[in-house]
């Protein structure tokens, strides 16, 4: 999408190369003869997401760093809008772009937006409003001058790397701005293929422990876990059990050793991964809805449905 800020010289765009075997140097070496402030890394070999992440956020050289999924979509302005938030000096630690999945056409699919931005001081308000968008990279925005003194190297081996990075600079932030309206399109399920429970639970977990040991609130920490099991785990737990030679014993057991206490568990996660098939994906259906609703995000899963039907009613039509 054009972005007015990308050309200018205020933005510097790094574009880091998996060792991937496609046209990639081709096109960046295109755009690169027309932007200065591009520039171009490549890895001769796959060195996987995580420590690939933690380098793009080493090299990178501005004040706010955003890391980009490749197939992510900023829409048209959000660059330009972020640019004006962050030169008007407000030292915001984190920023949260909202995003939405799409499909197929993240244009055709977009749902609509509306709404402002809001600025927190209060760290744990603020994660549990951007919930579980703080495992999506292209959701957030970081302050990379609170913390030039971390090597994100340090934040591999967990698929989470990007949550560490925030986490670090959340802890000496003093605000935080959320942007309500839609202004990112990501990849809908484009999870790389890693174990979902034990990154999101088992993982997530540790994480959130080591940084409420280094400062992280109590609090914090609690919100961001409701929101986990609210907004994202009922969706994700309907899913597993969708799949018919899917066992979720595994599944089923690192939940509860992490959240046997908590009321939004037993409500909303547990009897997905353990009523009969057909009532767990009834109640999955059921708590999916309610998530959606207490997130205020009912609007996108509509679109989702719509867009879901319409796309099989043209496969329909072509069969």
């Amino acid at each position: 999408m054009p972005q007015a800020s990308a050309q200018d010289g205020r933005v510097e765009v790094l574009v880091l190369d998996n060792a991937s075997d496609d046209a990639t140097a081709e096109v960046v070496r295109k755009h690169a003869e027309r932007s200065p402030s591009l520039s171009y890394v490549r890895h001769p070999s796959n060195i996987g997401s995580d420590r690939n992440i933690a380098t793009s956020f080493n090299l990178a050289k501005g004040r706010y760093v955003w890391i980009m999924g490749d197939d992510d979509v900023p829409l048209e302005g959000t660059i330009d809008w972020l640019v004006d938030k962050l030169s008007a000096g407000a030292g915001y630690g984190l920023v949260y772009l909202r995003p939405y999945g799409f499909d197929h056409d993240f244009r055709a699919e977009y749902p609509g937006s509306s709404g402002k931005s809001y600025e927190y001081d209060s760290l744990a308000r603020f994660l549990y409003r951007v919930g579980p968008h703080i495992a999506l990279i292209s959701a957030i925005v970081v302050n990379k001058s609170l913390i030039r003194d971390i090597d994100a190297q340090a934040f591999c081996g967990t698929n989470l790397v990007q949550v560490e990075i925030y986490l670090s600079a959340a802890l000496r932030a003093r605000g935080f701005l959320y942007g309500e309206p839609y202004r990112i399109a990501y990849k809908r399920l484009n999870t790389g293929g890693f174990d979902f429970s034990r990154v999101f639970v088992e993982h997530l977990g540790t994480i959130l422990s080591r940084y409420c040991a280094a400062g992280l609130p109590a609090v914090a920490a609690a919100e961001l876990d409701r929101a986990m099991l609210v907004r994202y785990f009922p969706y994700h737990a309907w899913k597993l059990r969708s799949s018919s030679d899917r066992d979720v014993a595994v599944d089923r057991a690192r939940f509860r050793t992490r959240y046997t206490r908590r009321t939004a568990y037993w409500l909303f996660v547990d009897p997905i991964l353990t009523l009969p098939r057909p009532a767990a994906l009834a109640w999955g259906a059921a708590a999916v809805l309610i998530g959606r609703i207490l997130a205020g995000d009912l609007r996108r899963g509509v679109y989702f449905a719509f867009n879901r039907l319409r796309h099989h009613l043209r496969r329909y039509q072509r069969g």
